[in-house]
């Protein structure tokens, strides 16, 4: 086992341990994907990943982090989500989303141009969806408690993103419950104060995203893979924890899910959150180790044997980039090239593959 070894996820086999990590690009109108997003994902492909996932992607249009975020909230947007999985296929890799919806979190700028909260007048929307009607913070607008039938709303649109998902030739799904967004608000205590059989306990604060577990799998089929990022912990002790995320994933495992993504963070602001070069993976390890899931690790990786290290010493299952891979997108060819591991090159850059 080891970086550039082949992972069977299902009926579905990776050709490497390398995951490209969602990465909002703030480039898309209504939701459509873009030449942008063809040339940015299709780069990763090409570049030797083995995973290709689509930014986060709005299961609702209100659930979009800003106005400029990619969207599957309706049919019309499968063409070109399809026009981008046919080129990631053709180099060898496999295509995938995340579904998501900001909750509270949502109508917000592009970092660029500020960031923030934006107003109607800056493509934005009022009314936010949330557990709680607690805003994330300071200038942040108070969100709307949603009823139960707002919550069976939510649920039915990861079941229809799913199904796009799917008619655009996708075979791997990841499910965001992580970052502070809407399924990670339902989870944790700092945002959710719900007295319902939504909020509460344990089992009460879970129970969102486990109906949306069932509700994706009763559509995504048996061969392909279900993975949900976690924010494993909240960096707060009255927040949600580890122990909660391990059990979380044993029943997450129970529902069909084959892989944690584990990540931290982000329900709050002004959170002291210990970063360095792999700081997630021991979370991926625990969770591996203690619920037989696969795991994928993310945070800070950066350098081949590194990453490798990871794979080879069951500290997770697989690796997710981000910024080295913006840095550079053929990273798993160089990577490959230093760990001695022979991979496919795109036979337009054999020229100037090392000998």
């Amino acid at each position: 086992m080891h970086l550039f070894a082949s992972l069977p996820l299902r009926d579905v086999a990776l050709r490497n341990r390398i995951v490209v990590s969602p990465m909002c690009q703030y480039s898309s109108e209504d939701g459509f994907a873009a030449d942008w997003h063809l040339v940015h994902l299709g780069q990763f492909a090409a570049g030797g990943a083995g995973t290709v996932l689509t930014e986060a992607t709005a299961v609702t249009a209100d659930g979009r982090i800003s106005p400029h975020d990619l969207g599957i909230w309706k049919d019309e947007h499968v063409d070109r989500l399809a026009r981008i999985g046919r080129f990631v296929a053709s180099q060898g890799a496999v295509f995938g989303t995340q579904l998501a919806h900001a909750g509270r979190k949502a109508s917000t700028g592009r970092p660029w141009e500020g960031g923030g909260p934006v107003g109607v007048d800056a493509g934005g929307w009022t009314h936010l969806a949330a557990p709680s009607a607690l805003p994330f913070g300071d200038h942040y607008q108070t969100p709307d408690a949603l009823d139960e039938a707002g919550i069976a709303r939510v649920v039915s649109a990861f079941r229809c993103a799913a199904e796009r998902a799917l008619a655009a030739g996708m075979q791997v799904i990841e499910l965001h419950a992580a970052h502070g967004y809407l399924l990670h608000q339902f989870l944790s205590p700092l945002a959710n104060v719900r007295t319902d059989t939504y909020g509460g306990s344990f089992e009460n604060r879970i129970r969102l995203v486990l109906e949306v577990v069932a509700s994706v799998r009763e559509v995504w089929p048996e061969r392909l893979p279900l993975l949900v990022r976690l924010s494993v912990t909240d960096w707060r002790d009255d927040g949600w924890t580890p122990d909660q995320s391990v059990a979380l994933a044993r029943r997450l495992g129970e529902s069909g899910v084959d892989a944690i993504d584990c990540s931290s963070g982000g329900v709050v602001p002004k959170v002291q959150i210990p970063m360095g070069p792999g700081y997630h993976v021991p979370f991926a390890e625990r969770i591996r180790r203690e619920t037989g899931l696969r795991t994928a690790a993310v945070g800070y990786i950066t350098d081949p044997a590194q990453a490798d290290t990871i794979v080879r010493s069951g500290q997770a299952d697989l690796v997710v980039m981000a910024r080295e891979l913006l840095r550079r997108p053929h990273w798993p060819l160089a990577a490959a090239h230093a760990l001695g591991q022979e991979v496919r090159w795109p036979p337009q850059y054999l020229r100037a593959k090392p000998r």
